[in-house]
């Protein structure tokens, strides 16, 4: 044999051992080792998984259809792969509600790499035992319930939507998902960060990059959405930062100046800065960031998402909307009888009496989804109805999958306030609510959340009415959008 034929014959042979090679990792990758039985499912192309079919977006309030069929195919548990990751996916509640309670011993809070870089690498999310309940406890003592009731938060969100409306009022139209973004990110950031509107307007820009590109395919190349995503994360990252060391810095003057004590701004920096320059602090300062970061995110995307559909179900369903002004008109009724003034606000006895805005807020936020998928991993082989979830797999709890079930939630599309009569258990979360969560990773926004619709709902109905010009359209990406805004027109009620 001369020396083409020996070099053919081993070209060949690599060539073998390469397919060889090839078709054993898209083996491996189609049937994944596990000490037991896997759920059903496909794990998709090598690498990429069912990632681009997750992302594929839906103009429907409807279960989005990677799920969709994949319920109606595999039942309720089934596996796949996410940006490089096996997971499975359960819409069934009681392994999300096991999910939920076995924080720490079965499963712990996990997000893929990519979703994790959007987030900051030590964000509150990423945090576990001790140290996640610390940074809940302090975030609670700033926004939980308590201080809540006895902080100026209800007079400061009362005044935000009365001016925001007032304001609305006298234009001709307004992009109503835009309005409350700003108007609730202006309030938690000087709420959160001491910030005045002409600081916050900086903030708001990079944060509004941020979530356009918030669930999308992470693709880091100019042009993606991804990409713009990561760069208001840099600019909203280096605002923070700034604002840190001013608050540090003025801290250190007032210390210099023989204060025993800095002159407090009553803001959540506040308690970061008291943290992170303890003798030996607990709190890094690059968690301190990511934990401002999400917080910021958090309350102003969630409240504005839901707050922009509630006001749009409401004049779709005029017969919940007069209910709903009979509601509040009592209230103001009650108000003039007792001699007191409108000007200070609604008090926390008349937000707890809001009996059916609190319905129309856990029918509206049910429909909305704004976390469509919820992460975890599985921190040791679990054993569930036949299926092993092996260690280290993500779990995606599913809760549109379970608020748009009609088995639990008769005709789910429809817009129904009264489903949530009687149901105190959804204000901590329920096996069938998961809208905030659940476990002790409940949402710790969610009183501050619902506090701010409510007192925008109060103001809305009993000052102005409004109509519809256009927009509108939903869809999910998964996560909840309005691609061409929703614009009205609002005006003062002359009644």
């Amino acid at each position: 044999m001369n020396d083409d034929d020996d070099y053919m014959a081993l070209s060949a042979a690599a060539v073998c051992a390469a397919l060889a090679l090839l078709l054993y990792i898209v083996h491996r990758w189609k049937n994944p080792r596990c000490n037991g039985r896997l759920p059903p499912g496909s794990m998709g192309l090598p690498l990429v998984g069912e990632t681009f079919q997750f992302f594929s977006p839906d103009a429907s309030f409807d279960i989005p259809p990677f799920i969709r069929h994949r319920l109606t195919r595999y039942g309720p548990i089934f596996k796949t792969s996410l940006v490089g990751h096996p997971v499975v996916v359960s819409a069934d509640e009681e392994l999300n509600h096991m999910v939920f309670q076995q924080e720490g011993q079965l499963f712990q809070s996990w997000y893929p790499n990519s979703f994790v870089e959007i987030l900051g690498r030590d964000n509150v999310g990423e945090q576990q035992g001790t140290m996640f309940r610390y940074l809940k406890n302090m975030v609670l003592r700033h926004l939980g319930p308590e201080s809540l009731r006895e902080s100026s938060m209800l007079r400061d969100v009362h005044h935000a939507a009365c001016s925001s409306l007032c304001t609305w009022s006298t234009l001709p139209a307004v992009e109503l998902k835009e309005a409350v973004s700003a108007m609730v990110f202006e309030l938690t950031a000087n709420k959160l960060l001491g910030l005045e509107p002409s600081r916050s307007k900086v903030l708001r820009k990079s944060f509004f990059d941020f979530v356009r590109g918030l669930i999308s395919f992470p693709l880091y190349l100019p042009g993606t959405a991804y990409y713009s995503c990561m760069q208001g994360r840099m600019s909203a990252m280096e605002v923070l930062q700034e604002v840190l060391d001013e608050r540090k810095r003025s801290v250190l003057d007032q210390v210099l100046q023989g204060g025993e004590e800095s002159r407090r701004h009553g803001d959540f920096l506040d308690y970061v800065v008291q943290e992170i320059t303890k003798e030996k602090p607990v709190m890094t300062e690059r968690m301190a960031l990511d934990l401002m970061f999400v917080l910021l995110f958090a309350s102003f995307h969630t409240t504005s998402l839901v707050l922009t559909l509630a006001v749009k179900l409401l004049a779709d369903h005029p017969g919940v909307l007069e209910e709903l002004k009979v509601e509040h008109e009592t209230i103001l009724n009650q108000r003039e009888a007792g001699g007191e003034s409108d000007s200070t606000g609604v008090t926390w006895k008349e937000y707890k009496s809001m009996t059916l805005t609190s319905q129309v807020i856990s029918e509206t936020v049910r429909l909305a989804n704004i976390a469509p998928c919820i992460f975890r991993k599985a921190l040791k082989d679990v054993q569930f109805k036949g299926y092993t979830i092996p260690a280290g797999w993500g779990v995606i709890v599913c809760p549109l999958a379970v608020h748009l079930n009609p088995d639990i939630y008769p005709d789910p599309l429809t817009f129904n306030p009264s489903r949530f009569k009687d149901k105190a258990e959804i204000n901590r979360g329920s096996r069938h609510f998961m809208a905030f969560g659940g476990g002790m990773r409940f949402c710790v926004g969610a009183d501050f959340s619902k506090l701010q619709m409510a007192i925008f709902i109060h103001c809305l109905v009993t000052k102005y009415r409004w109509i519809q010009l256009g927009g509108g359209k939903i869809v999910r990406s998964p996560g909840l959008e309005f691609p061409d805004g929703y614009h009205i027109q609002i005006k003062q009620r002359s009644d």
